[in-house]
């Protein structure tokens, strides 16, 4: 009798399985190929600007080592430091004003039976689709010098209150994300346990919840700092005489021809986001998992003084912002605001308005689907190649480094990076500066990673048994792609074109130097008008971002749900069983 025990079969995977030498080869040489393609893609469109970047502050004009002569120059100004305190200050007050209501909407979002949440939520998220200049606009009609209630401020939103609720708006929404990720799971069995001991709602909080979400508190804090600091639409709108760096960086490029000057200032903004790089890197290797396998999902209970309270407090922040949006539209909507409350559409004539006028718009729209378009297709498939392909280690790290470089990056740096590298006249691609392609260039660099991010967490998701079973198959990589990685990630590549859309919809800092009068977005649009004293169109040309980046993104939600759930009805297929 044979009493021999069958091994169990071993699990399958990519780098095991054989294939023929000539399929083997041809997809190799083809995934080499293209991550040589967008390694030289990264090169040309992030490192090397940013290498120019750093040239311009550490070299004189004739190309010799400057030393710390332009340093010297730069901080013997007399207003120097003062900048530089106000730029730190007004962050600083920004993050210590948004993270704590953001962590307080997130938790009445997270952890209580507050009604209406899925509103509250929308609402909140809503300053993302509009660009940064708006709530200056509408602080302006709110609280200028002809606002709605100027009694309130007294002149004084032109400088640091101005800038803190503008930034405050600005900023919101994605210190929301984060908090409320951060939220989103707890261990039920330590709230039981603190009851059980006797333990207090607040002293539950401070010993439960507030450990378990602090990473998520200093990754929020450096984030809004880093945005605030580096943010170009809000001061420049109501900053007033309040002069912080992101704005001088810009006077000295466009106003002053000053290009070293700006460079310096421009590395000077990179310091805060490289900062707050780095410390998020190292808070996410010390959080620990904070759902175990044994760990139970905690449930709200209905609390009514609870509720109450966070009910108020969630409608009380909406309000807020809803009040934003809806200064900035109805004023669009009047023919003077606030003596002339007359309906009328006379600030939607952007072509007899300065700043571009509905040419703008359409290039805006260009801009927005050309990113969109382009960026899906290099940021999945680049983020496919590193995940699901072997191949060069070395080639590997050089493309994830790059992958994540843009997140440490402000997009006024990586827009003065592209002025210094592509206008110069010895580069052979000096061709495409001030067009449309360096545009859209410029804005998927801008976006890169958090695409990239996107990607990896939907690829990291797919078991490579795919790929493996392709592979004995002998079915092309390139075909596996197509037919099977790409349907099964396609929620997390809409979301990736629905992102660069609204994001390129939105932006000023990127591409505040790259423009030409042919090439006008509507966000440069509402900066220019705003410049020329017609306060209304650029209210008018900000409601139109806004409804644009609304319509788009509902569009993606509803009208291509249905091709959604077609690609992925794998998932509901064995509930049938």
């Amino acid at each position: 009798m044979n009493t021999s025990v069958q091994a169990p079969p071993l699990a399958v995977s990519p780098a095991s399985v054989s294939r023929p030498a000539s399929t083997f080869n041809r997809d190799t040489a083809t995934a080499n190929g293209l991550k040589y393609f967008l390694l030289l893609l990264l090169v040309l469109a992030l490192a090397l600007p940013l290498a120019a970047v750093l040239g311009q502050a550490l070299l004189d004009r004739n190309g010799a080592w400057a030393g710390l002569a332009p340093w010297s120059k730069l901080i013997s100004n007399p207003n120097f430091f003062s900048m530089v305190a106000r730029s730190v200050g007004v962050s600083a007050a920004t993050a210590l004003l948004v993270v704590p209501l953001a962590y307080l909407f997130a938790y009445g979002l997270q952890r209580t039976l507050a009604p209406f949440k899925g509103l509250w939520r929308a609402i909140a998220l809503l300053p993302l689709l509009a660009p940064s200049l708006l709530p200056g606009i509408a602080l302006i009609y709110l609280f200028g010098n002809q606002g709605l209630f100027k009694e309130w401020m007294n002149g004084s939103i032109y400088g640091f209150w101005g800038i803190l609720l503008g930034e405050a708006f600005y900023t919101f929404p994605h210190a929301l994300m984060i908090l409320l990720s951060a939220l989103s799971l707890a261990d039920a069995r330590l709230y039981d346990a603190a009851s059980a001991m006797g333990a207090g709602s607040w002293k539950t909080f401070r010993t439960v919840t507030l450990p378990a979400t602090r990473y998520g508190i200093f990754g929020a804090f450096c984030l809004v700092f880093t945005l605030a600091i580096t943010d170009f639409g809000v001061p420049k709108i109501v900053g007033g005489a309040f002069s912080v760096l992101a704005v001088e960086a810009y006077k000295a490029v466009v106003g002053q021809q000053q290009f070293d000057r700006g460079a310096l200032i421009g590395l000077l903004l990179l310091i805060p986001a490289l900062l707050s790089f780095c410390i998020d890197g190292w808070l996410q290797k010390r959080q620990r998992a904070q759902m175990s396998s044994r760990a139970e999902v905690l449930t709200p209970r209905r609390r009514w003084r609870r509720d109450t309270v966070y009910t108020v407090l969630l409608l009380a922040i909406s309000a807020a912002l809803l009040l934003m949006i809806a200064v900035a539209v109805g004023a669009s909507l009047v023919k003077l605001w606030p003596y002339n409350l007359k309906l009328t559409l006379m600030h939607y004539d952007f072509d007899n308005m300065d700043g571009g006028g509905w040419l703008a718009y359409w290039n805006s729209l260009r801009l927005a689907i050309g990113t969109s378009i382009a960026g899906t297709i290099v940021i999945f498939t680049g983020a496919w190649l590193m995940e699901k392909t072997r191949g060069n280690r070395l080639l590997d790290n050089a493309l994830r480094f790059l992958s994540f470089l843009p997140m440490a990056v402000p997009g006024l740096v990586l827009g003065l990076g592209f002025v210094f590298f592509f206008n110069h006249p010895a580069n052979p691609l000096n061709f495409l500066y001030s067009s449309m392609a360096i545009l859209i260039l410029c804005s998927v660099m801008h976006f890169y990673t958090t695409g990239h991010l996107t990607a990896v967490t939907a690829l990291k998701q797919i078991d490579p048994e795919f790929e493996a079973a392709s592979a004995s198959l002998k079915v092309p990589l390139l075909r596996t792609y197509l037919r099977i990685t790409v349907p099964l990630c396609l929620p997390a590549v809409l979301e990736i074109f629905r992102y660069l859309f609204v994001s390129s919809m939105t932006t000023v800092s990127a591409v505040i130097f790259l423009y030409s009068p042919n090439t006008v977005l509507a966000a440069i649009a509402v900066l220019n008008m705003d410049d020329a004293g017609d306060v209304g169109p650029a209210a008018a040309m900000s409601t139109l971002i806004l409804l644009t980046s609304i319509a788009v993104s509902l569009l993606m939600h509803w009208g291509l749900g249905y091709w959604v759930r077609r690609a992925q009805a794998w998932r509901s297929a064995g509930k049938k069983h």
